[in-house]
């Protein structure tokens, strides 16, 4: 059984709901599991520290989590068109994985959310694979074969998926949004499932 991690930061829950249905679509693959995992958030002034473990919601990462991956689903809030900057921290702090190689070879995808639909979600889907790609994982998006990206009135784009908040900052995923999601969890998991 191949091991898929599904890491994300979320704020309003847009993003935990999509992660949710990623893992769903990892779940979809025979010989493959989704290990769900968040990050901590971070402040420019820290007054104490995060607890070691979260009120609720997915568990904080830790370093072997990406050890015993046999792949790798990304997912944050867009920030002026970029990664939310708790993910990015985390990025930032895995220089020794970098060094040891301990991503390459690995399929990686993403996923993001916006409060409008030109609200930065391929800069953002974007911004979140640069760092993969310096990992050495295997980038993988959701080919036009699938149906719901020429649908979709929402989210969703081949870079990964995605899910419009909207003005009333809606954290359910529309029934494309969540379609494109379970295909990309399915990717990343039949990628892994393969390369095992």
């Amino acid at each position: 059984m191949v091991e898929i991690l599904v890491l994300y930061y979320s704020r309003g829950g847009s993003v935990a709901r999509l992660a949710r249905q990623v893992a769903r679509g990892v779940g979809e693959v025979p010989g493959a599991t989704a290990r769900v995992r968040t990050v901590p958030p971070v402040a420019p002034v820290t007054q104490s520290a995060a607890p070691p473990v979260p009120e609720d919601g997915a568990p904080y990462v830790e370093p072997r989590d990406l050890d015993e991956c046999a792949g790798l689903l990304l997912g944050s809030p867009t920030r002026f068109g970029n990664m939310a900057a708790p993910l990015k921290h985390w990025l930032d702090g895995l220089g020794a994985q970098w060094a040891s190689g301990t991503l390459v070879g690995r399929p990686a995808g993403v996923f993001t959310s916006t409060a409008t639909q030109h609200g930065g979600q391929e800069s953002t889907l974007l911004s979140m694979q640069v760092p993969l790609l310096h990992h050495g994982c295997l980038i993988v998006g959701i080919p036009y074969t699938e149906a719901a990206l020429h649908r979709t009135r929402d989210g969703g784009t081949p870079y990964g998926a995605s899910h419009v908040a909207g003005d009333s900052d809606d954290p359910q995923p529309s029934d494309d949004e969540a379609e494109l999601a379970r295909a990309l969890g399915r990717r990343v998991a039949q990628i892994a499932v393969r390369l095992a």
